[in-house]
């Protein structure tokens, strides 16, 4: 499932070349002035820039109040804070890096952080000690998840996690003979369940309505790039033995028929009409289900994506302090305060969001069913989070997720085979891997 508009954000790769973001290392980070020295073990003094992601409609009042407190904390410092759109979002950090115009702290997700980071403008958390020391306050997942490959270290301080829950609908479960009280945990449990629902519907309920993203590949067990993230290798045997199930699954009718072309919202109108019996989601569509198909409400089920690693998919925000900065000490303050167990809990308490920090997920906030909506979806969701990864290699940008895309769709309509396919797809993103 990919991370929605709003809070989270499905992103796209910074559009600028790395060799103009170069030019930023020579150029002022910082909008601010006036007091404190450029050295992280500083003073923590002088004004400083925060820039969030489409933020600002939702929550301006938690984002003043918050850099009004730590002002009152720190009476030297003055933040001034800076919201983007999501809209050209990676465009505009990619630009503002090769005009030396970054701001002190940015919102940044791995992907966005990547380029930046290679291009040597971002502050490498686990170089600097005054930074790393606070390492131990985060989970180790969310810390990892912020570590980018072939740069040896974590560029932003892990702040919120997200992830989805798998919906199911427990009567087309039950219509089939299957137990709908024992969903699908592995992907042999799913192709089993889905040629069983097929088969007993004479072909009329499929169970997805979508096909294999570089997620699910990742949750099969495929190793999806090479240690230092130069080369895609998804196209390797576990890869192709997940490709030609799908095949299976296509051939079977165990996939609607519009699943090489739906949308992820197409994709949710198919199991709101109860047209497939599986498919991604989150708290807000518990809503929909319950006003435009109470049956579904009725009988619907929450189980994790099908997993065959263990280790379950999340999507990793954080913060990143710009290396350049006039008030670094004060910029790594800020970005610690904001994303410390205190802040990130009361920011989860606000949002559909889960906190990075250690113990954070033990409270019974996210362990206890309060019996809303929310509760149910917010409880299964924290559960799956434990020992969670991010599958989608930072530096897939979405040319290239289209390409797995297109291609997949060709292997399941036969014009090509399934190692034909992969293997066209990962020869035509590497050839545009060379070229950042």
């Amino acid at each position: 499932m990919h991370p929605s508009c709003g809070v989270v954000r499905r992103t796209v790769r910074p559009a600028v070349p790395l060799l103009a973001l170069a030019l930023a290392l020579s150029a002022c980070g910082s909008d601010g002035g006036g007091g404190g020295g450029s050295a992280a073990d500083g003073r923590i003094e002088g004004r400083i820039s925060f820039q969030t992601w489409n933020l600002r409609a939702g929550y301006k009042d938690y984002f003043e109040s918050l850099a009004k407190e730590f002002e009152k904390q720190h009476p030297d410092v003055t933040v001034k804070w800076l919201d983007q759109p999501a809209e050209h979002y990676a465009d505009k950090l990619g630009a503002d890096a090769a005009a030396g115009t970054l701001p002190d702290v940015v919102n940044v997700s791995p992907d966005l952080s990547y380029p930046l980071a290679k291009a040597g403008v971002l502050l490498n958390l686990d170089k600097e000690p005054v930074a790393a020391k606070f390492r131990d306050e985060y989970t180790a997942e969310a810390w990892r998840g912020n570590t980018l490959p072939g740069l040896d270290g974590a560029y932003a301080f892990p702040w919120y996690l997200t992830t989805g829950p798998l919906f199911y609908n427990k009567s087309l479960f039950r219509a089939s003979g299957l137990d709908p009280e024992k969903p699908p945990r592995t992907y042999d449990e799913l192709f089993t369940a889905a040629a069983e629902m097929s088969r007993r519907s004479g072909g009329r309920t499929a169970t997805l309505a979508g096909t294999p993203a570089i997620e699910d590949f990742g949750r099969y067990g495929v190793r999806l790039m090479n240690d230092d993230a130069t080369r895609f290798t998804y196209n390797e045997s576990k890869g192709v033995e997940l490709l030609t199930r799908y095949k299976r699954l296509h051939d079977d009718g165990g996939l609607d028929p519009q699943a090489l072309t739906s949308t992820p919202e197409q994709a949710g109108r198919k199991f709101l009409e109860q047209k497939v019996a599986m498919n991604p989601g989150g708290a807000n569509d518990l809503a929909n289900f319950r006003k435009n198909a109470p049956s579904l409400y009725r009988n619907l089920g929450i189980t994790d994506a099908p997993n065959n690693t263990g280790k379950p998919n999340m999507y990793v925000m954080g913060l990143a302090v710009n290396k350049n900065s006039k008030h670094k000490a004060a910029a790594i303050a800020f970005a610690h305060f904001v994303t410390d167990r205190r802040n990130q809990e009361a920011f989860a308490h606000r949002v559909a969001v889960f906190p990075s920090t250690k113990g954070s997920l033990d409270d019974p906030y996210w362990t206890k069913d309060d019996g809303t909506d929310e509760g149910r979806v917010r409880v299964a969701s924290a559960k799956a989070l434990k020992g969670a990864v991010n599958y989608t290699p930072v530096v897939m940008s979405d040319e290239m997720k289209t390409i797995l895309r297109n291609e997949v769709a060709k292997a399941l309509q036969g014009k090509k085979s399934p190692k034909e396919a992969l293997d066209d797809a990962v020869e035509q993103s590497d050839r545009l891997l060379r070229r950042k």
